[in-house]
């Protein structure tokens, strides 16, 4: 029986700061049988130590993950680019050749404000909504 295609999706939000890092660890960790994920910002700045140490929590490491600008990654053929955030969808870049894109928007927890407590809450609850998505995927995407 041949070998399942894995097919190459991009995580892509403003930052690159959280929720594409967190989609990108996800789906490394999760689905890397049938995904090879990326993630990358259209403003990118760095990578969240609350995002670090929720997914961390959960078992899945990207204390290596870097942030990366869109331009970056040109010239990957990607399948799919993700857009994780309404302004990420709304600037959006054109992807050449047979890319889809795909829309899913998950709350920024790195505009959370209360206590250490609350804010490390809702960047666990993003977290775990992002979890969710990632284990549909790639079959969600199917158009």
């Amino acid at each position: 029986m041949p070998d399942k295609q894995r097919v190459k999706i991009l995580f892509l939000c403003t930052a690159n700061s959280s929720r594409s890092q967190m989609a990108e660890g996800w789906a490394e960790h999760l689905k890397s049988d049938c995904i090879d994920a990326y993630s990358a910002g259209i403003r990118p700045s760095r990578v969240s130590e609350r995002a670090i140490e929720v997914m961390a929590q959960a078992g899945v490491d990207i204390s290596g993950h870097i942030c990366k600008h869109v331009d970056d990654l040109a010239g990957i053929d990607f399948d799919y680019v993700v857009t994780v955030c309404d302004n990420a969808k709304e600037h959006c870049p054109t992807f050449p050749g047979r890319v889809k894109l795909a829309h899913k928007s998950f709350d920024d927890p790195s505009g959370t404000t209360g206590t250490s407590e609350e804010v490390m809450a809702e960047f666990r609850r993003v977290r775990d909504e992002i979890r969710a998505f990632v284990e549909t995927l790639p079959e969600s995407l199917a158009l």
